[in-house]
């Protein structure tokens, strides 16, 4: 199986930067946002389409030790 590559015990928080959907194997969407993290680094993440469609470029998203997926802030 495949993971999202998002841990439980994972904490960081950044600003999106960028969105990119598609569906490379011809039969799944995958939703996938770019962030931009609080020391710097960049991070790609593969999340659920409503979050997916809940945020934009600028917008601040969270992810606190033992949640499973990050969460709009603000």
């Amino acid at each position: 199986m495949f993971g999202r590559r998002i841990r439980n015990n994972d904490a960081w928080e950044g600003v999106v930067i960028g969105k990119k959907r598609g569906s490379p194997d011809g039969q799944n969407m995958y939703h996938r946002l770019e962030v931009t993290l609080s020391d710097g680094s960049q991070k790609r993440l593969r999340v659920r389409g409503g979050l997916w469609k809940s945020v934009s470029a600028g917008d601040r998203l969270v992810k606190r030790a033992g949640e499973k997926k990050p969460v709009k802030v603000g």
